[in-house]
């Protein structure tokens, strides 16, 4: 698998942040390979994902992973002073692909977001278009309502996700207590609305529902077998909210993995992903 001396450290600044962004090298075959680039879950480091991208090089695509802002390489750290949120999230998404435009023009390109990560890209795409890419791939991406997990535990979701908001707000930023590690207030805000309403909050005055409703995109939204924090139900519920997007919905098993799986241990095992990502890229229209 890739080591981080496999892959190019870059940055990009925005907003008075600085985002860390891992290049990987072209995979061999034909130039102009299609271009995924990654959005990781909440607190976890872009270098988390190297298996992943050994598998989707292998597959001949091309990979970018993106730090999330205050994540690994990514600025600034959360803190007390930090009031982003949601939107800034899904700006960055924006700022991470105007620089890479001048390598991506003319090639095939599609975001891939794992949790918080595909949330961002999805959020981005609502709020600021979808020209620039030409899909989005979702991996243990869903809406943590709680009312969609299984059996009783539905019942513990939503205390604990408003006592970690109600933390945060006390504290002025989430230390990562047990969950997500240090996060901005305002990502946890965000995140304990979604939890609480089973819908995203209005971000940058613009109905986020009312904008996915409309969101004409190709989407692969792929859930894992014995994920912790995204069952099935919660990516079905996100699903339900593209009603203009042309969404393929799959489940990933452990059978299937070859391993067992979790909301973050199918990275591991992730060759079945990768090769069912790179055959839905392969079937995108060109934009």
């Amino acid at each position: 698998m890739s080591a981080p001396g496999e892959y190019t450290q870059e940055y990009v600044d925005v907003d008075g942040a600085r985002l860390g962004v891992q290049v990987y090298p072209e995979p061999a075959g034909a130039p102009g390979a299609p271009v995924v680039v990654i959005w990781p879950a909440m607190g976890v480091r872009a270098r988390y994902y190297r298996p992943f991208a050994a598998h989707l090089r292998a597959a001949g695509l091309a990979v970018v992973v993106a730090d999330l802002r205050g994540t690994g390489e990514s600025t600034p750290a959360p803190s007390r002073a930090c009031r982003y949120g949601y939107a800034e999230l899904a700006a960055d998404v924006g700022a991470v692909l105007a620089a890479l435009k001048p390598r991506l023009d003319g090639r095939p390109t599609f975001l891939l977001g794992h949790s918080l990560g595909g949330q961002a890209a999805l959020l981005h795409l609502a709020l600021h278009g979808t020209g620039a890419v030409d899909g989005l791939a979702l991996v243990a991406v869903g809406v943590p309502y709680w009312r969609n997990y299984p059996g009783p535990r539905r019942f513990g979701v939503l205390p604990y996700s408003q006592g970690i908001a109600a933390t945060a707000r006390l504290l002025g930023v989430w230390p990562g207590w047990g969950f997500g590690g240090r996060q901005a207030r305002g990502v946890i805000r965000d995140w304990a609305h979604t939890a609480r309403a089973g819908r995203f909050p209005a971000l940058d005055g613009v109905d986020v529902e009312a904008a996915l409703r409309t969101l004409d995109v190709p989407v692969l939204a792929v859930s894992v077998d014995d994920d912790q924090y995204t069952p099935h139900g919660t990516v079905d519920h996100l699903c339900g909210k593209l009603a203009a997007a042309t969404v393929v919905r799959e489940r990933l098993t452990a059978a299937r993995a070859g391993a067992p799986l979790d909301h973050f241990t199918w990275v591991r095992a992730s060759g079945p992903v990768a090769a069912r990502v790179a055959a839905w890229a392969a079937g995108l229209p060109e934009a």
